[in-house]
């Protein structure tokens, strides 16, 4: 019986999972724990990068700083938080930074942080996301139409990212977004 209840139960808690209500908002995308830099690995300097980012002292720093930006919707707070972890080349910081620049209206800052991420990382969705909103707040339909294609490309048309670009592409021109 233990063994059948041990086939059982991950069957079942995936099923839920499936079944269960999908997260629509724009801030789900992210995620409270980095994925180590893309960059060059074969470099000792590509080493130590990817070894401070599993350290956990900086995992507990971009975590805190994650609730700060989704949570508490503090964005001057995690950017500086997210700065004095002094990992801006790794896509998932640089990304929070340009998010917390964007949502702050530094939208010049917000840029440089967000081809920061796309930097370290060429295929990191959350940025392309974050950008192709960036696009629009901006006005560039056709460069944030660009970064749907892309995040179509690198996750598919059923990820929560495209859908949250995508929905706010829909919306007419001046529309205020929510993201």
């Amino acid at each position: 019986m233990r063994k059948l209840s041990m086939l059982l139960v991950p069957g079942l808690v995936s099923m839920a999972l499936a079944a269960g209500p999908v997260l629509t908002s724009a801030y789900a995308a992210g995620s409270d724990e980095p994925s180590p830099p893309k960059s060059d690995t074969s470099t000792k300097k590509s080493k130590k990068k990817s070894s401070s980012v599993s350290d956990p002292k900086f995992l507990a720093a971009y975590r805190t700083a994650y609730t700060t930006i989704y949570d508490g919707h503090d964005y001057t707070g995690a950017i500086d938080q997210l700065k004095s972890l002094k990992r801006d080349d790794v896509a998932d910081v640089a990304n929070l930074i340009g998010y917390s620049y964007r949502k702050l209206g530094d939208y010049p800052s917000s840029k440089v942080y967000y081809e920061l991420a796309l930097k370290d990382d060429p295929n990191h969705v959350r940025t392309w996301q974050y950008y192709g909103l960036w696009q629009l707040e901006q006005g560039n339909r056709e460069q944030a139409q660009y970064h749907l294609n892309k995040i179509a490309s690198l996750a598919g048309t059923d990820s929560s990212e495209y859908r949250s670009l995508a929905a706010a592409l829909d919306k007419p021109t001046g529309t205020t977004l929510v993201y």
